[in-house]
């Protein structure tokens, strides 16, 4: 194992100088070559556990891209700084956010083992095909994350190995060509799998998460690429195909992001992080020391203690009175912290996020928590989305999240369809309780159409469509001299 890890960090770093934005007319110092290292399948192990360590580095970044741009986030009590994505403020000198190179990063680790692994000798043809179909997986949802963000993309099917221009150099493609091979790896990564078993706490790619990929992939293409009826039916299939698995909501909604229940049933993909591994980016949402105040009473004091937070940025009040009170997510999403002052009267100060609370380890609390890329309430809200787009009811799915939600209120609180204009709105709402701050909301908005509407600092800017997209940075503009930047930027 120790040699496996030794490999795969030698590995990481020849991916590091083969990475695509790189400063590319530096010659390669890495004493790591095809030759020496793509001989084993302890070579390719050590090359799968790169790939998810390369994931792991953008956790982070998903989350940006994926949610500080909605309504959900608000500064905390120090971050009003930190706000250019949430306040919509984009450009390509502060973009907001990390350009793409850790993203073509992790594209070129699943490149070089979809290259050379099928050379390699395995104990089984059947570990073979899950490191292959992992790679695929990875790659499309990669791909899937990028071209949502930044619309065309440099297609890179083939690890870069070389340091010419003619091979570091290339100008985008077009979108429909992207999401073309972001539907072949998902259909090459379906057959490799197996069967429908997940590995190592649910932190890697499986059958059933790549069927949560499929159906999300779908959903986007039939509704912002014109893919229609065909692309719905299919998003429905996959999901379906979700239910062939082990997976299951929890009964207790608060109970999936509990740090010791990592790997539960209801997690079809997430980033894993342990002990000393760098921790994740949660901590932002977390109240920091120096502001806890003394006038606090002892129910506030016991939930935030320790703290080691950043106080950047909060659950948005817009978003927390939309909560209702008897909603088990309300307590279990934000924690909201009052002063009390001599005649006890309580004074709104700030929130902490509830969901990612990481784990106390030596006295101090350590955000080790796992990232959650797929789950099966998204699924079944997923399934909504797509039975309703088909004119079908999509009752069902709503009313097993709402169950859980609202336990002995839920009678007060079923779902009845009113047609699909209402079914969507309260699809998306329901998406909004579900899983705020698990980097979902922003794709929402755009899926239904609904940024401009929604989003406080969207709402002065109906028709300015290039805000859909993020810019690039001029990072990437100046290393990609083939790549030009996005309209409207």
């Amino acid at each position: 194992m120790k040699n496996k890890q030794i490999k795969s960090v030698a590995l990481i770093c020849m991916i590091f100088i083969g990475s695509c934005t790189e400063h590319l007319n530096v010659d390669p110092t890495s004493v790591i070559t095809t030759d020496s290292f793509w001989n084993t399948q302890e070579d390719a192990e050590g090359a799968l556990i790169g790939m998810y360590v390369e994931l792991r580095n953008i956790s982070q970044a998903l989350h940006q891209v994926g949610e500080h741009r909605s309504e959900i986030l608000s500064p905390g009590l120090y971050g009003e700084g930190t706000f250019i994505l949430h306040r919509n403020e984009m450009n390509a000198d502060t973009p907001g956010h990390p350009d793409w190179s850790s993203y073509y990063r992790i594209i070129n680790s699943a490149n070089l083992i979809l290259k050379y692994v099928p050379g390699i000798s395995f104990s089984s043809e059947q570990r073979k095909n899950v490191v292959l179909a992992q790679a695929h997986s990875m790659r499309a949802f990669i791909y899937f994350v990028m071209t949502k963000t930044w619309g065309d993309l440099i297609i890179r099917d083939e690890p870069i190995e070389g340091f010419g221009a003619d091979v570091t150099q290339r100008g985008r493609s077009p979108q429909t060509e992207v999401f073309q091979l972001i539907k072949q790896d998902i259909e090459k990564a379906l057959q490799l799998f197996p069967n429908n078993n997940f590995e190592l706490g649910r932190g890697v790619w499986s059958k059933p998460a790549v069927n949560a990929l499929k159906g999300d992939v779908y959903l986007w293409t039939a509704k912002r690429l014109g893919g229609g009826s065909d692309d719905l039916n299919t998003a429905l299939t996959a999901l379906n195909d979700v239910d062939q698995a082990d997976v299951d909501l929890l009964t207790e909604f608060k109970d999936v992001f509990e740090f010791e229940n990592k790997g539960n049933k209801e997690i079809l993909m997430s980033i894993r992080h342990q002990d000393l591994e760098p921790g994740n980016y949660l901590w932002f949402m977390w109240i920091i020391t120096d502001a806890v105040p003394s006038n606090i009473d002892q129910e506030t004091r016991d939930r935030i203690t320790p703290v080691n937070g950043q106080g950047l940025m909060v659950t948005s009040e817009l978003v927390r009175n939309q909560f209702k009170t008897e909603d088990s997510r309300r307590d279990a999403t934000f924690f909201e912290i009052h002063t009390i002052d001599e005649e006890g009267g309580r004074t709104y100060l700030t929130n902490i996020q509830q969901k990612f609370q990481g784990t106390i380890i030596g006295g101090n609390r350590v955000f080790l928590s796992d990232p959650i890329l797929y789950r099966y309430a998204d699924v079944l809200l997923m399934k909504a989305e797509a039975k309703n787009a088909l004119g079908q009811d999509p009752s069902e799915e709503i009313n097993r999240i709402r169950e859980r939600a609202f336990g002995e209120d839920f009678a007060e609180n079923v779902f009845v369809s009113q047609g699909i204009e209402q079914n969507d709105d309260a699809i998306l709402q329901e998406r909004l309780f579900e899983l705020a701050h698990e980097g979902k909301r922003w794709w929402d908005l755009v899926r239904f159409d609904k940024a401009f509407e929604l989003v406080p600092s969207l709402q002065n800017r109906a028709g300015e469509d290039h805000l859909m997209l993020f810019p690039i940075s001029i990072t990437v503009l100046s290393q990609e001299p083939m790549v030009e930047q996005n309209p409207g930027y």
